[in-house]
């Protein structure tokens, strides 16, 4: 019963989505994702298909922690708009957690996979155009409380914020030290507090 706890999907997507995350698509091997997971290759192309369909998994469990971290910090704050600027201080720790890497995993897909990885491709592609999506949702309800200026057009709002995140996760992966991320995603964080207006 131990080793059938130890292989429960979960578990193995968990670890999985650390290996991948770490190492990329190309550069792990079926050997990398035996000794992670504990599993015979048998027993990983029976739960998950192929490597191609564990990394899709994977990504998809990516996306879902990423989502509902990001949501929780918007639940915690009356106003999208400054919500969205915490997550962006938020994101200047990235330095102080033992992550597999300070780059967002999806955009580091983004950049890696090729026509030869074109279903997982769509996937992140489908993926970034949802959080693009949900920022610009984001700015729309900003506007209805009054928060931000109804001139000023969501869609670029949102497109402009979700390159801010990019951005900075890769600028996470330099070799910069805490401090220097912590003042750069505060840079942010205030040109995005500069958009608020007094709903009263």
């Amino acid at each position: 019963m131990a080793r059938v706890a130890l292989h429960n999907r979960q578990d193995s997507l968990d670890r999985a989505l650390q290996l991948f995350w770490e190492k990329g698509f190309h550069a792990t091997s079926l050997k990398d994702i035996e000794k992670a997971l504990d599993m015979r290759p048998g027993s990983i192309y029976a739960t998950f298909g192929s490597k191609d369909g564990l990394f899709q998994e994977a990504l998809d469990y990516y996306s879902h922690k990423s989502t509902e971290k990001l949501q929780s910090i918007l639940n915690a704050h009356s106003s999208p708009l400054f919500g969205l600027a915490a997550y962006l201080r938020l994101l200047g720790g990235l330095c102080d957690e033992p992550l597999p890497s300070r780059a967002c995993m999806i955009v580091k897909s983004l950049f890696e996979l090729g026509q030869r990885e074109a279903s997982a491709l769509d996937k992140v592609e489908a993926m970034l155009a949802r959080m693009e999506v949900y920022f610009v949702n984001c700015f729309i309800e900003s506007q209805r409380l009054g928060e931000i200026d109804k001139q000023l057009d969501p869609i670029r709002l949102g497109r402009r914020f979700q390159a801010e995140i990019m951005g900075l996760r890769a600028f996470a992966q330099r070799d910069i030290d805490s401090e220097a991320l912590h003042d750069v995603a505060e840079d942010m964080a205030l040109s995005l507090e500069a958009l608020y207006i007094d709903p009263k």
